[in-house]
């Protein structure tokens, strides 16, 4: 996000990020995974379901969206907890394949420094150049 039309997005020269596969995004507080049909057909084609199990089993409307389901912990029903990974990683929705290249969390630099409280792999890692980032950013809006 810019401030004033003129200047450039604080991330302007990239930023460090490389998921250390802690589950944390995965995990603990109640939220949403919002779901489209390409992304619901996806998982079904992945897992052997039909659309309509993986909708009927693996999905909730919310919000006039669609969210994957969760455990009643806030976990995310695809995660692993033995494993500590996403059951349907390959498949995975875009709003965990752009995490944390999120709106809401490139808004400034104080946003950004509050995930990496959260996320281990954020400001760590592979360096993702700004384009990467706008790219990531723009596919949701979150």
């Amino acid at each position: 996000m810019t401030t004033p039309a003129d200047s450039e997005p604080w991330y302007k020269d990239g930023l460090h990020f490389k998921c250390t596969q802690c589950g944390n995004c995965c995990t603990g507080s109640p939220g949403f995974v919002w779901v489209d049909e390409a992304e619901i057909q996806a998982i079904a084609d992945y897992l052997g379901k039909t659309i309509g199990e993986v909708r009927l089993m693996h999905t909730r409307p919310a919000r006039g969206k669609v969210s994957l389901n969760e455990y009643a912990n806030g976990d995310c029903v695809f995660f692993d907890g033995k494993g500590r990974g996403c059951t349907i990683y390959p498949v995975r929705p875009k709003q965990c394949r752009t995490w944390p290249f999120w709106n809401s969390n490139l808004d400034s630099e104080d946003d950004w420094d509050f995930v990496k409280t959260i996320c281990p792999g954020t400001g760590r890692g592979d360096f993702v150049p700004f384009e990467e980032i706008e790219i990531r950013r723009s596919a949701i809006d979150l």
